[in-house]
Order: C-alpha cells, then sequence, then structure tokens
C-alpha cells in the first residue's frame, strides 16, 4: 500500500495541511481515534493574527515579550507576515468567525497581548468550529481508530509508518509524512487535553534518533476547574480574563496584583506561578470571578463554558468557581524547519504543536497556536508539492515488540503522578532527579512499545530540564538550600 503523503493526525494541523495537497496526490490521513478528539476541538479562546500590516510589529513584540528572549525571531517574523492570509483564506472557503451586528469581526484581547487581535467562533468554540469545518473541507480519505507505532526510517529517509489497526500491525509506505499528531497532555495527572494526547510520537522519535529540543518547556494554563474525577480538566479560556474576569482567592484578595502589575493580563507562565506560590503559602483556594460581566452578554460569549459550568453546579456568572493551574501546552517537540522539515530525515515533517520551531521560546503567547498550526501545515504541504525527488521502493520487517502489557495502566498512571509532582509549574533539581531515577528503573521493566514510548518522552522532558539550571518563562527551577 503506498501513498503519496501520509498524515499523522487529525486536528487542525494535519487537516490544513491536507487541504492543501491536490486531489491528484494520494494521501491518507491515520487517526488514532475519533477525529473530534484532538487539542483542536477543544481549543476555546480564538485564534491571534496581525490585524493589518501596521500590526505586524506588535504581534512579533508580543510574541517575542512572551517568549522570554528564547523565540526564533524568523520563525515568529514568518508566522506574524503570514497571519492575515491564512484567516483571509478560511473566510474565503466559507468560515465565519463571530462578527457584529454590522458584519464587522469581533476582536478579542487576551493575557499578554498589546491590543484585540483575538478572532473566536461560536463564541468559546473556535477550535471546534474551525475543526469541523476542514472536516467537511478535507479531500482525502482518512483511516481512524489506527496508531502509528513506528516510523519506516533507512539511511536517513522516510518511507512511510507502521499502523496497529484493528490488532494488526501493517505497514502502509509513503513518499512523505507529516507528523500533526498533538502534544504530551496524558503525561500528566492534571492537563486539559483530549484523551488521545499520549506523548507517543515524541517517544517514537527518541528511539529513532529525530531530535526533539525545548522539552523541558511546558506550558500549564492557570484558569482550570480541575475538581472532576476526569484526566482530562475543563479549560476556562484566557478570553474571560481578557475580557474583565479576575482571580481571587476564597477572602476576595486579588494577589495577582502583588506578582506582575498586569494582573489578570500577565502571560501564563506569570499567572500560573502566582496561583501556586499564594496557594502553597496561604493554604486558600483561588478563584475565578466573573462580577464583572452581564448575565446575557456572559451566556451569548461564552455559552459552552456557561453550559458546562451549570451543569456542575455553579450560578454563573453570578457565582465564583474554584480554579487551579493544569497543563495544557508543549512548546518544545520535533524540531523542524520553517517548512516544517525534520532535519536529517528526508521526507518528514511535523506541524503543529508537536513541532518546535522555536515561535513560542520559553512561553506561548496566548491563542498564537491555531495560528501556528495553519501558516506551517500550509508550508509543509507547498513544500512537499515542489519536492520532485524520486523515492526507491524499500520494504521493512514489522516490529515484533508487544504493544502494551496488562500492567502498564498501572504504570502510565504512576507517570502521570510523577510528572505533576516534580516536573510541572515549580521544579526543583532534586525532584527532577528522583524523576529521572523512576523513569529509567520503569523503562527497565517489562513493559509495552506504547509505554515505552511515553516514558522516553518524559524522559527528554525531565533531562531537558535538568540541563536548563537557571529559570525561564515556564521552566521555573526553585532553588534549594543545598543548591
Amino acid at each position: 500500500m503506498k501513498y503519496d503523503v501520509i498524515i499523522i493526525g487529525a486536528g487542525l494541523a494535519g487537516l490544513y495541511a491536507a487541504l492543501h495537497i491536490p486531489k491528484t496526490k494520494k494521501v491518507l490521513i491515520i487517526n488514532k481515534r475519533e477525529s473530534f478528539k484532538c487539542n483542536s476541538f477543544y481549543a476555546q479562546g480564538g485564534v491571534a493574527l496581525a490585524r493589518d500590516e501596521d500590526d505586524i510589529p506588535s504581534h512579533i513584540e508580543d510574541t517575542l515579550a512572551a517568549g522570554d528572549g528564547l523565540c526564533d525571531e524568523e520563525a515568529v517574523k514568518v508566522l506574524s507576515e503570514n497571519s492575515r492570509a491564512a484567516i483571509d483564506d478560511l473566510i474565503s472557503r466559507g468560515f465565519e468567525f463571530d462578527r457584529d451586528k454590522d458584519g464587522n469581526l469581533l476582536y478579542t484581547k487576551e493575557a499578554a497581548h498589546s491590543k484585540e487581535r483575538i478572532l473566536h467562533a461560536g463564541g468559546d468554540a473556535t477550535g471546534r468550529y474551525m475543526h469541523h469545518f476542514l472536516l467537511e473541507k478535507n479531500p482525502h480519505p482518512m483511516l481512524g481508530h489506527t496508531r502509528v507505532v513506528d516510523l519506516l526510517i533507512k539511511d536517513g529517509e522516510c518511507y512511510g509508518v507502521t499502523v496497529l489497526d484493528h490488532r494488526e500491525l501493517r505497514n502502509i509506505y509513503a513518499k512523505d509524512v507529516i507528523i500533526a499528531s498533538g502534544g504530551v497532555g496524558s503525561l500528566f495527572e492534571f492537563h486539559t487535553n483530549a484523551p488521545t494526547i499520549s506523548a507517543d510520537i515524541q517517544g517514537l522519535c527518541v528511539e529513532k534518533g529525530i531530535a526533539l529540543e525545548s522539552m523541558e518547556m511546558m506550558q500549564f494554563h492557570p484558569t482550570v476547574y480541575v475538581n472532576s474525577d476526569n484526566a482530562q480538566k475543563l479549560l476556562l479560556t484566557e478570553a474571560l480574563r481578557g475580557e474583565g474576569a479576575t482571580i481571587e482567592d476564597e477572602n476576595g484578595y486579588r494577589f495577582l496584583r502583588d506578582y506582575d502589575e498586569r494582573e489578570e493580563l500577565a502571560s501564563r507562565d506569570i499567572v500560573s506561578k502566582a496561583i501556586y506560590e499564594h496557594t502553597k503559602e496561604t493554604g486558600l483556594q483561588t478563584y475565578l470571578c466573573f462580577q464583572n460581566f452581564d448575565h446575557l452578554y456572559f451566556t451569548k460569549r461564552f455559552p459552552n463554558i456557561y453550559k458546562n459550568l451549570q451543569l456542575l453546579g455553579f450560578d454563573v456568572p453570578r457565582q465564583r468557581v474554584p480554579i487551579y493551574p493544569a497543563f495544557h501546552y508543549a512548546i518544545g517537540g520535533i524540531k523542524s524547519d520553517l517548512d516544517g522539515r525534520v532535519p536529517n530525515v528526508k521526507g518528514l515533517y511535523a506541524v503543529g504543536e508537536v513541532a518546535s520551531t522555536k515561535i513560542h521560546g520559553a512561553n506561548r503567547l496566548a491563542s498564537n497556536s491555531l495560528l501556528e498550526g495553519l501558516v506551517f501545515s500550509k508550508r509543509a504541504a507547498l513544500s512537499i508539492i515542489r519536492d520532485t525527488r524520486v523515492q526507491e521502493g524499500v520494504e521493512f520487517e514489522l516490529t515484533d515488540e508487544v504493544m502494551s502489557l496488562k500492567d502498564d495502566k498501572s504504570k502510565k498512571n504512576l507517570l502521570r503522578k510523577i510528572m505533576w509532582e516534580n516536573v510541572s509549574i515549580v521544579r526543583t533539581k532534586k525532584g527532577l532527579n528522583d524523576s529521572l531515577e523512576k523513569i529509567n528503573a520503569l523503562l527497565n521493566e517489562k513493559i509495552g512499545r506504547l509505554l515505552k514510548f511515553r516514558l522516553l518522552t518524559a524522559k527528554e522532558i525531565v533531562t531537558s530540564a535538568l540541563s536548563r539550571e537557571n529559570s525561564v518563562g515556564v521552566h521555573f527551577i526553585k532553588k534549594e538550600d543545598n543548591d
């Protein structure tokens, strides 16, 4: 079975890449489970963009400032300069962003943006609307409920993938492979990610010697309702704070003013750390307060959040909601260039959250993620179309590793606990070294291939964190007495 292009993942980045590959090409999109179980579907706030040419320098400056000195300026420039065209392309294809009564696009503001430049759809369902739209426009076949468990690489060239399809392994060959499989949420005990986001492709890349970078940079969203039994926690979008929601402790004290003069509009790393430290120092619960919102406006602007919180028993916007940070977004990932190409492996690309183009540096600016998925997936698709190389046929043996074992689930849960306790918002050298020791011990046990991938990704995060001794952005190392 031979294709021109295989796309791993059916989120926004994978689907937008597919949209730019013509029907004359034989393309297969591989999705782990149902198509809607991806992070794109759960993106609430919106998509950032430079509103016009005059806004490009400001958008670039805001992105660089949030990234705390570690962004690649050329990558950020490409992102911002191509942002308006990506949005206009969606609109020209029929996508509808929210507009006012006169038909003008509605822009909102989120933390660390200097002006209103975030578009939204369905109020607080931007990702869901965009994802559904791209699924409807997708011109290529999709293989669902199928997991990629190997990359077929020989002599620095990728020839396809091995998939686990209904418990059977088989090889699927292709001239080019685009990895758009998302982040690492399931590595952490508390996260906002889709249940399919399990960090397996990153671990597979480690096994194959494919470079990952900036893996210590893991972003935690500050406003999440975590008091539920579900692994995936309820995200309360940044746009709430951008439009007037406030953070306070159970005594009503708005403690963010003690950490940053921007208060609720400070960047995510600052707000998350402030909540963590205030909670630890005082033992007080933190709340998100909506008293600045008119009831009707709140129900129209944030319909899904309103419905979900009402179902949980909260009378919003009258009543405040308890919150705490949770893992949200993998800033680091598979090293790739500005066309999505993975260095040293011909025919292999990475786009979206799984990739690292160093746009986000040490902290992602709110709502730049959907934009990144649009801009760089298109560039990857166009790079593939321009590539005229001829690939010789090569046959690969199927892997003989067992995919999963009975005890893997308990070990997976142990890993999630280790990562949350020692590799999350505030880290210490001792905690990181303890985590590394425990992860290595698990890797030396009898485990299935899928758990091994998670462990390899986790190990990469921990070792990257240990190698960066100074705090920057989302990577905060707390100095211990014996340091």
